[in-house]
């Protein structure tokens, strides 16, 4: 029998909860929080639209702040310059307001991008057709590349940052634009820092391998870490190597991807998924709507103020979940 919707999310922790940071990051953190934190307006826009939204604050959490941190190999002045670049982006992307599941129906109807199943680390795993995106750029495919990875990160559960991209370039010998390709790979490692936890690239004929080639140089030290061209796919699952699907066991850490975490066509998962989009669509955008509210609403239990952080939130959400319905 098919599945036409994605798999739950996992109500397991794939972490332990925020550690207290070292004495020299928790000053540098303590900076940056007060930054936002105190009366902040967003500088330089209009004067009536300078103070943060609820949207924007909840966004603001401990764990995006240290993101920003992180990318910045811990610069305070450079994470808040790129945290309020970042802020002034999502509003002018419209990710707020213009790019709505209505707005952005269109581009999602041919199954050129879904979200699916989770890999051995907990990561949403956001699946890609490259012989179904546009060879021409197409503004309203890079909104909707944008939003599904916002929903993507709706997926994420307690303890998880980071999404896994899958990529099938079965029977695809032509690559979508590389303008698009470069513009949306500049969003996201400019306003989604440490976002992008694997991406699994299967089926690459070598006929492309120049594509990648080309886009290398645009790639920060971060992206290309991440990137696993042509991993081996078998019963088992999915590997990064041969050496890693050879080894594999019982006991093993090696697989990136189990078989029931994965669809059959491609990736010879054991979930017999097809995208229908108008059942696959409604119970996606259904089930992001409801766990963002939740989310927003257990926030504004614990303060509603920037600096709350994601783990906690999310561990509230998932014992809602798990609590026996009467």
């Amino acid at each position: 029998m098919s599945i036409y919707v994605p798999l739950p999310i996992p109500t397991n922790s794939y972490d332990a909860p925020p550690s207290a940071l070292p004495e020299k990051e928790q000053i540098l953190y303590d900076r940056v929080f007060e930054h936002f934190s105190t009366d902040y307006t967003l500088p330089n826009i209009n004067k009536e639209m300078t103070a943060l939204m609820v949207d924007e604050k909840f966004w603001l959490s401990y764990e995006c702040l240290l993101r920003y941190l992180r990318a910045t190999n811990w610069n305070a002045n450079a994470a808040i310059k790129r945290l309020e670049d970042t802020l002034k982006w999502r509003r002018e992307f419209g990710i707020y307001d213009k790019i709505t599941p209505e707005y952005i129906e269109p581009e999602a109807k041919n199954g050129k991008a879904f979200i699916f199943g989770f890999d051995t680390h907990g990561r949403p795993a956001m699946y890609v057709s490259p012989s179904k995106l546009s060879v021409d750029e197409s503004p309203r495919t890079i909104q909707f590349i944008v939003w599904i990875l916002e929903r993507t990160v709706d997926f994420m559960g307690p303890g998880v940052e980071t999404l896994a991209v899958l990529a099938d370039y079965a029977d695809n010998t032509r690559n979508p634009s590389f303008g698009m390709v470069r513009t949306v790979l500049e969003i996201i490692q400019t306003h989604y820092p440490e976002r992008l936890g694997l991406a699994l690239i299967a089926h690459l004929p070598w006929l492309l391998n120049t594509f990648f080639k080309l886009l290398m140089p645009f790639m920060d030290s971060f992206t290309r870490q991440k990137l696993v061209f042509n991993p081996v796919i078998n019963d088992n699952g999915v590997f990064r190597t041969t050496e890693d699907a050879e080894a594999w066991g019982a006991d093993s850490t090696s697989r990136v991807l189990e078989p029931d975490q994965l669809i059959q066509e491609g990736w010879n998962g054991s979930q017999p998924f097809v995208y229908s989009h108008a059942i696959y669509w409604e119970a996606l955008v259904t089930l992001c709507e409801e766990r963002r509210s939740r989310m927003i609403a257990a926030w504004h239990c614990m303060g509603g103020k920037v600096g709350t952080k994601e783990w906690e939130v999310k561990v509230v959400v998932r014992d809602e979940n798990d609590q026996p319905q009467s």
